[in-house]
């Protein structure tokens, strides 16, 4: 018998754990290939891990509610596949025997020597600070989700081996920091300072005392509201957010589609609207403007995405948001784009969507015009550097100018709202994107055909 650890699978760029929501398998449970074990959450999309081997699962590592790191051990399972190797044939020949114990020490070998790497990189990755204390990942995370400073933890006095700060002394100096407002620490400079206390800006995910008055309703955020609140938070803690905003005359567009629209139903057996338009202007204006489609590492690296994956967002049936990905969205022609934006939809209000429907963004579109909203400033979805808006189209009063003269009209008008990373995306190339959008929407044939 040989045991097969699943591991949690990489479930997006910028997806780094997951919740078990439930166990799909119990211990002692056969289960064939390809079998779903276990239920799984991320702030982007509900899954489920299925099984790269058959056989018996002999151990859970974690239950639900537990929260997993990407790469960590899900489960063991035991299988047969060495059981043919096992089984060695009487007339075999010393020298053959000798040649698999050859083997199998090389494959020891190798193993070990992964191992010894696995240690010396973690060892050398372990985070140190000036004064040679180390701390473990798990101590790090805390910090780092808490927002305690790298000049805290140095000052905190641990009560593991040899001075370290262990997960219960962090969790101590959380709790006593949120009842004070103020960051509490022990000072190492000096013995007969037991506390120091420094003022600074109250915590942002502090809890707020909530006055609950009689005929009020307390409602608890869902799993998934929690880590999008989280996911917003951190994106506008990461980026310097700026907005362009521009108006759009989209009359020919909307003349357009509702002279082909019930024709496109009936060949191609989909609605079309107007989001599948849109989509494509924006695929087309990045094309030219490439240096909105990127990642930056936050000092002086900057990743030009080749890909042009474009980010949907769509309602899911709790009434959160989710951004399932339109990949390669350069290639699409209006019919292409049509179906990847209905399918995408549908699922995800049908909450169908899988892993890797929402990986790999590079550019994200949110519709806020479904809602009746004129225009919005939206927050990055990291780790991209852009977002647009789409607000809602309204018959205007609009100036219309003529050969032979201005007068007087009534149009069909937008606003588009870009957000973007200032550090990485000036105000010029900002402008001049959403300005090539503009051009490309309103240039629109009013009697091109399908």
């Amino acid at each position: 018998m040989s045991k097969f650890e699943l591991k949690l699978p990489k479930m997006g760029e910028s997806v780094a754990e997951a919740t078990i929501t439930s166990w799909l398998k119990e211990v002692g449970d056969f289960i064939e290939l390809d079998d779903s074990i276990v239920e799984i959450a991320t702030d982007k999309v509900d899954s489920d891990v299925p099984c790269d081997v058959s056989g018996v699962l002999i151990e859970k590592k974690f239950e639900v509610g537990d929260v997993v790191q990407i790469g960590q051990v899900l489960a063991v399972i035991e299988t047969n596949a060495d059981a043919a190797d096992v089984s060695l044939s009487t007339n075999n020949t010393t020298s053959k025997e000798e040649v698999n114990l050859d083997e199998a020490v090389a494959a020891v070998e190798a193993e070990v020597n992964d191992v010894i790497t696995q240690v010396s990189t973690t060892t050398k990755t372990s985070i140190a600070n000036t004064e040679g204390n180390f701390y473990s990942p798990l101590v790090k995370k805390i910090a780092s989700t808490e927002g305690i400073s790298q000049a805290e933890l140095d000052a905190l006095k641990g009560t593991g081996l040899d001075g370290r700060v262990t997960k219960d002394d962090i969790l101590a100096y959380v709790d006593k920091r949120t009842k004070t407002g103020n960051i509490v620490v022990s000072s190492p400079k000096s013995s007969n300072v037991k506390e120091n206390k420094v003022t600074t800006e109250k915590v942002e995910n502090t809890p707020v005392s909530l006055e609950v008055n009689s005929g009020d309703e307390l409602i608890t955020l869902s799993r998934m509201g929690k880590m999008i609140s989280d996911h917003m938070v951190h994106s506008k803690r990461k980026a310097s957010h700026v907005q362009s905003f521009i108006e759009v005359d989209v009359t020919n567009i909307v003349k357009w589609r509702d002279k082909v629209k019930d024709v496109f139903f009936k060949r191609e057996g989909e609605k079309l609207t107007y989001t599948p338009i849109f989509m494509m202007a924006v695929a087309q204006a990045i094309k030219k403007y490439p240096l909105v489609n990127i990642t930056f590492d936050g000092v002086d690296k900057v990743v030009v995405k080749k890909a042009i994956n474009l980010g949907m967002a769509s309602a899911l049936p709790d009434g959160n948001l989710i951004v399932p990905v339109i990949k390669n969205a350069q290639n699409l022609n209006l019919v292409g784009m049509t179906k990847a934006v209905n399918d995408l939809a549908t699922r995800s209000k049908n909450n169908a969507l899988k892993p890797e429907d929402v990986k790999g963004g590079t550019y994200t579109v949110t519709n806020i015009g479904g809602f009746g909203s004129i225009f919005g400033t939206p927050i990055i979805n990291q780790p991209e550097s852009a977002i647009l808006a789409l607000g809602a189209i309204r018959k205007v009063p609009a100036v219309i100018e003529t050969l032979e003269g201005d007068y007087i009209g009534i149009r069909q008008k937008m606003y588009i709202s870009h957000s973007y990373d200032h550090r990485v995306i000036n105000g010029a190339l900002g402008g001049m994107f959403i300005k090539e959008i503009k051009d490309i929407l309103e240039a629109w044939n009013v009697n091109q055909e399908l």
